[in-house]
């Protein structure tokens, strides 16, 4: 067979299967934990806070998902989810809140619990998505300490950094959201904008999702074409030398 021939498939071949691998690690780090990404962080905004689940505790299925509410917020509406049944979770709390409009309050929603119809499998990860309208508190970070419950064991994402740390400092970090200035425009949608957002916010997250399957796999079709040519060229290296 050419040398030359030989070297570029398999110098193609070799660079296919390192992106392939770089690829499939930089997902791993991507999923690490469970993380809160907001379409809006603009003070007293309508927010949908997408709250990414990703492996299980070590090889473990997720069964449940257990959000809780930081004490800025009194309510969250929970987007349906097909693979997940979910609740909301009353609490009382010590003394009255009055909020914005003059109204005051004795009970709040203090967590969304998400529980798997069918355990999720460790190997793939799924999105969970709340509806919360963010505090007038801008320059504030709120957390949503998360408890992921497995079929053996769980992990408690509720880890908030102290002065001086980081997120990555950090096992086990809470989820968190940080407020933006007010947005001077208003946030004034309406139901059915807020629906079209939250269908939005998903099929982005399955979108990428699957861009990187498709990636990964015409990575995998570029080895084994490789594959099937070096071995078309020996083949016919050998009927030559006959």
């Amino acid at each position: 067979m050419n040398k030359p021939v030989l070297r570029c498939a398999l110098s193609t071949t070799a660079a296919a299967g390192a992106t392939a691998a770089l690829m499939m690690a930089g997902l791993a780090g991507a999923s690490a934990h469970v993380g809160a990404d907001p379409n809006k962080t603009a003070a007293n905004s309508y927010a949908l806070v997408t709250f990414g689940i990703p492996h299980g505790c070590d090889t473990s299925p997720t069964t449940k998902v257990t959000i809780t509410l930081p004490e800025e917020l009194t309510d969250a509406q929970p987007t349906v989810n097909p693979n997940w049944t979910v609740e909301k979770v009353t609490e009382t709390l010590d003394a009255p809140k009055k909020l914005d409009d003059g109204t005051s309050i004795t009970k709040r929603t203090g967590q969304i619990v998400y529980t798997a119809k069918t355990p999720l499998d460790p190997h793939l990860r799924d999105a969970l998505v709340l509806s919360v309208k963010l505090p007038d508190a801008a320059g504030k970070t709120i957390y949503f300490p998360t408890l992921q419950t497995c079929e053996q064991g769980q992990v408690d994402w509720s880890e908030v950094p102290k002065d001086g740390q980081k997120e990555d400092d950090l096992k086990s970090p809470a989820p968190s959201v940080t407020i933006t200035p007010a947005d001077s425009s208003g946030d004034h949608h309406g139901a059915s904008t807020e629906t079209t957002e939250q269908a939005a916010s998903v099929t982005s997250d399955n979108s990428t999702a699957l861009g990187w399957a498709g990636l990964i796999a015409g990575l995998a079709g570029l080895v084994l074409g490789g594959a099937a040519f070096l071995r078309s060229r020996t083949a016919k290296t050998g009927t030559t030398t006959k």
